[in-house]
């Protein structure tokens, strides 16, 4: 990440408003410096700046003014920051770097720097997601509520999982998921001779969030497992379980569906629907982020009256 994304243009904003003492020559022109034989004025510094990198300085500094007039920078925004730092020091921390030498190398002063970057980008992307939400259509929504969305599932589930580690070969971890498998497969027939679910999953579950409960998982949804588990227990009848074991990159399932509410309306999912829809947009489309803040400023009615600077926008937008 670029430290002061914003300096070059604002150092020759500044020098061409007059602010500050400064020199100027005959014809007005401001002084920047001098030395022997040569006076660089502010217009040449502008001009100079502006072939480096001006067309780009000049696009954040818009970005910023819309996303700090959209988004005020409130706890949320705050938080999810703060969280992006704590993630990117464990990141470096953990291939034995030192933050602070990291943020001297990129030029930053200390932590706060970052941080408030952080908070741009953070209020930039929910600019994004809101321009792209209000521009979702009734069909996209109506669709993913048909195809996606059910009724949340009660179920229990007994999980083995296959003792392998990536220092084993291909022959040892398959030998060791077949044992597993196995396993579970055994349990089955006990689940058939009687035995009671619950009591079974305390006992033989690897599943340390559910065991104790008896295998217990509430409120599934399509998105809140993995898929196959999703399959194989949105096909059971409630009081069934599954028959085979249920593999999944967990491990092996046996899922006894307990119940099932009734769909929500769709104007009690709506809100969820609609960040499912971006977000899958976002991940679906690497340009969607830049030509959605193309559009953005096209709302502000943005008009880039410098030349230099327009070509260069409209250069990076091809």
């Amino acid at each position: 990440m670029n430290k002061k994304l914003l300096t070059i243009l604002s150092i020759s904003l500044l020098l061409t408003s007059g602010c500050g003492k400064v020199a100027e020559l005959k014809n007005g022109e401001q002084v920047v410096g001098k030395l022997n034989g040569k006076t660089i004025t502010a217009n040449e510094l502008y001009e100079e700046l502006k072939e480096k990198g001006g067309s780009t300085t000049f696009i954040n500094m818009v970005d910023e003014f819309i996303a700090n007039k959209e988004i005020k920078t409130d706890d949320s925004v705050k938080n999810e920051a703060n969280s992006q730092l704590e993630q990117l020091k464990l990141q470096y921390e953990s291939m034995g770097q030192s933050f602070d030498d990291v943020l001297k190398g990129a030029g930053y002063s200390n932590e706060d720097e970052l941080l408030e970057e952080l908070i741009l980008e953070v209020k930039k992307q929910k600019v994004v997601k809101n321009y792209l939400k209000e521009n979702v259509k009734e069909d996209e929504i109506n669709d993913y509520y048909e195809k996606n969305i059910e009724g949340e599932i009660t179920a229990r589930h007994i999980l083995i999982i296959p003792d392998v580690n990536d220092d084993m070969s291909d022959e040892e971890k398959t030998k060791e998921k077949e044992k597993a498998k196995e396993k579970a497969e055994k349990l089955i027939k006990e689940l058939n001779d009687g035995k009671d679910f619950k009591e079974l999953a305390k006992k033989e579950s690897e599943d340390e969030g559910s065991k104790e409960n008896g295998g217990l998982i509430e409120n599934i949804t399509k998105d809140s497992v993995v898929e196959p588990f999703y399959n194989a227990v949105k096909e059971l009848k409630d009081g069934e379980y599954t028959k085979e074991p249920v593999e999944s990159s967990y491990g092996y399932h046996i899922i006894l569906r307990e119940s099932q509410k009734e769909k929500p309306k769709l104007e009690e999912v709506k809100d969820d629907i609609l960040e499912k829809i971006v977000e899958k947009k976002l991940s679906s489309d690497e340009n969607i982020y830049s030509t959605t803040w193309e559009e953005i400023r096209k709302k502000y009615k943005l008009d880039i009256q410098d030349s230099e600077i327009k070509k260069g926008y409209n250069d990076s937008l091809k």
